[in-house]
């Protein structure tokens, strides 16, 4: 007697209209069997005869909370797929997201991030990629069927009866239009069929131009993109909800081309027989994709074959995640040529982290310490973030790097054209925190490099940050023609306004400077510099990185530093790479890494590095990193992630003590070391 093989218990997560279809391939599965829905109106008519044997639960909260769910599909309206992949992750629920994952790649990448640490499956829900079809598509491809594939065409469009305001499809706050709604589908399918074309499971294009119609609701009611791919394809894509398009995929190769009516489709929701067209100079040839499974049971199965399998994403052809983030990628970087950002996107209604919580305050991961000057204690860590245009984008990170403890932000106003001090600004009046910040400011950077310079951007910076002062203030480079005495006087100025509340001092300046500055401020009673921001790590900067720029990690430095107590920001802290992979005596691609910072010195180091993290089952970039942050001085490491990830991964250094003994040990291999694992 056998017994029945396991199945996937799953719930569904907003019951809709697409989660019919959805709750049909279940039904119609091999994997899984559908015990509950969770709804927010748990009496409205229809569930039953929807969802038949599905328990009804009040609230998805119900549903998280129900013992007897493995997985849930999440069929929410755009905007709150992330925040409820999230507490389902947190929930220890495996999890099946409609796309888009989430509004933009920075939402996914925090989805991901939750799922990673959950040990659970994540998922988009992609139903054409996992059908036979698609895969009989990527073979033809692959075999030369058209020969060199040099340019795809694909549209998805369809025609509302008309503009309806209260439709999903044209709210705003809903992020509607058809870019996130169907626009996925063919820039998916021509990453697919782009990377079919190199050998590779999909290609990421490295140009995207994009136009579109953007209706009363501010939403994209038709729009196109052009994408370049790195072997030299092009695919033209368009969507809309305003405008029927021919929807046929295309495929142009140097032999012929390929077609597909709504391919997405395959061979039909509830099965039937598909038809890819291949047409040559010599004639057409159709061939037929025969399957009697429903359509949406293959993704229900290819997720229950991956969660029985312990597999947190899905296997190749399905999205598996970086597929899923260069999607949304490539729709981040249409929406922004046509300039759609969501209403919700922005920080007037973005009051709550990316879980749908309040920011949490008293976190203490990262440890504060006192800085002289500064009012408040200030997190070991620093937090840099040129790499965010947008408020959704950044406040992730920002909010994470709160909630851990970190309250110390690295602004300056060239940084993004002045974007970061603006993003920071919203973000600190938006979450109520300035009282708690310590704000660096930066200015006066070359060509700009003189003492009127100062307060002219720092007013600037003000406005943009939204406060009325910054705690800590550095000038951004040094001009070694200009009496030192005018920037000190300059910068003084701005502490009697009290618009500098805290130490001010040099970024990249030179200890002749600082003494000479130093000296001058105590023969006339102006507040002295008090604080540095040069570039100190592990590794010495042999050459500066960029002009003007100034390394403290010589012995001259560290003695000079230790001797005045200086408080030392310290910018590139854990030597851009030349801790990780990315470097090594035989690798030679990196012009920057080898140009900056390789020597056998800087080896030596790296070498110590290697061998301390492999005893501390760590990697050689977190003991860079404890490295800057265990000197005998007032040391703070400016870290720059870009991502949920790399900011846990920094917060790993954290764990690592290292005696005075060590740190001689790694800088220079002396002294016997006395770290025991």
């Amino acid at each position: 007697m056998t017994s029945e093989p396991q199945k996937i218990r799953w719930g569904i997560l907003g019951p809709g209209t697409i989660a019919k279809a959805f709750a049909g391939g279940v039904a119609h599965s091999r994997t899984g069997r559908l015990v509950a829905i969770g709804a927010r109106n748990p009496g409205k008519p229809g569930f039953a005869e929807n969802f038949p044997g599905a328990r009804i639960l009040d609230g998805y909260e119900a549903l998280l909370a129900d013992p007897d769910l493995d997985a849930v599909y999440i069929s929410t309206p755009h905007p709150s797929h992330a925040e409820w992949a999230i507490r389902a992750a947190e929930a220890g629920k495996h999890v099946l997201c409609e796309k888009p994952m989430g509004l933009t790649a920075f939402e996914a990448d925090a989805m991901i991030h939750a799922a990673r640490r959950a040990g659970t499956f994540l998922g988009e829900a992609f139903m054409y990629r996992l059908h036979p079809q698609t895969a009989k598509l990527v073979d033809l491809v692959r075999s030369g069927a058209i020969g060199e594939v040099r340019m795809l065409k694909s549209s998805f469009g369809f025609a509302m009866p008309g503009f309806m305001p209260e439709h999903r499809l044209y709210a705003n706050d809903l992020a509607g239009g058809g870019i996130l709604d169907v626009g996925g589908y063919p820039v998916s399918m021509a990453r697919l069929i782009a990377g079919a074309a190199s050998g590779k499971p999909f290609a990421e294009p490295d140009k995207v131009a994009g136009a579109a119609h953007l209706g009363q609701s501010g939403v994209d009611e038709w729009a196109s993109a052009l994408l370049h791919f790195p072997n030299g394809i092009v695919a033209e894509v368009s969507c809309g909800i305003s405008l029927a398009q021919d929807n046929v995929l295309r495929i142009l190769g140097t032999k012929g081309r390929i077609e597909v009516a709504d391919f997405w489709y395959a061979s039909g929701r509830e099965g039937g027989t598909g038809e890819i067209r291949i047409i040559r100079s010599g004639g057409e040839e159709v061939v037929e994709v025969r399957e009697d499974r429903w359509l949406y049971a293959f993704e229900v199965d290819a997720a229950g074959e991956a969660i029985l399998a312990g597999k947190q994403e899905f296997a190749w052809p399905g999205m598996g995640w970086a597929d899923s983030l260069g999607n949304l990628r490539v729709l981040d970087k249409w929406r922004a040529a046509i300039g759609l950002e969501y209403e919700i996107e922005k920080p007037e209604k973005r009051v709550d982290t990316i879980s749908g919580r309040r920011l949490r305050s008293g976190g203490t991961i990262i440890a504060k310490r006192e800085i002289p000057g500064l009012p408040r204690p200030a997190s070991c860590l620093a937090l840099g973030f040129e790499d965010f245009r947008t408020f959704s984008s950044g406040m992730i990170l920002l909010d994470a790097y709160f909630e851990a403890g970190g309250n110390v932000f690295d602004t300056a106003f060239i940084y993004g054209s002045g974007y970061t001090e603006t993003l920071l600004g919203q973000w600190l009046k938006n979450r109520g925190v300035r009282e708690q910040a310590v704000v660096i400011g930066k200015g006066a950077h070359t060509p700009l490099c003189y003492p009127d310079v100062i307060g002219k951007q720092l007013t600037q910076s003000l406005d943009r940050l939204q406060t009325d002062h910054v705690d800590v203030y550095f000038m951004h480079r040094d001009d070694p023609d200009v009496p030192v005495d005018e920037f000190v006087d300059a910068m003084d100025r701005e502490v009697r306004a009290g618009r500098i509340r805290g130490p001010f001092g040099g970024s990249n300046w030179t200890r002749e400077r600082m003494d000479e500055a130093i000296a001058y401020a105590e023969r006339t009673g102006k507040q002295k510099p008090g604080a540095l921001s040069n570039n100190f790590s592990l590794a010495e900067m042999l050459v500066p990185i960029w002009p003007g720029c100034v390394t403290s990690s010589s012995d001259d430095w560290k003695a000079w530093l230790t001797a005045r107590q200086m408080p030392n920001f310290a910018w590139s802290s854990q030597g851009r790479g030349f801790f990780t992979g990315r470097a090594g005596r035989d690798q030679r691609d990196n012009e920057e890494l080898v140009r900056v910072w390789y020597s056998e010195k800087n080896f030596g180091r790296r070498d110590r590095a290697i061998e301390l993290a492999n005893r501390l089952g760590k990697s050689p970039i977190h003991v860079a990193l404890a490295y800057v942050l265990a000197q005998p001085f007032p040391s703070v490491p400016l870290i720059g992630p870009r991502t949920l990830d790399e900011l846990e991964d920094s917060l790993q250094a954290l764990d690592i003590a290292l005696s005075p003994d060590d740190i001689a040990w790694l800088d220079s291999g002396s002294d016997q070391h006395r770290r025991t694992g």
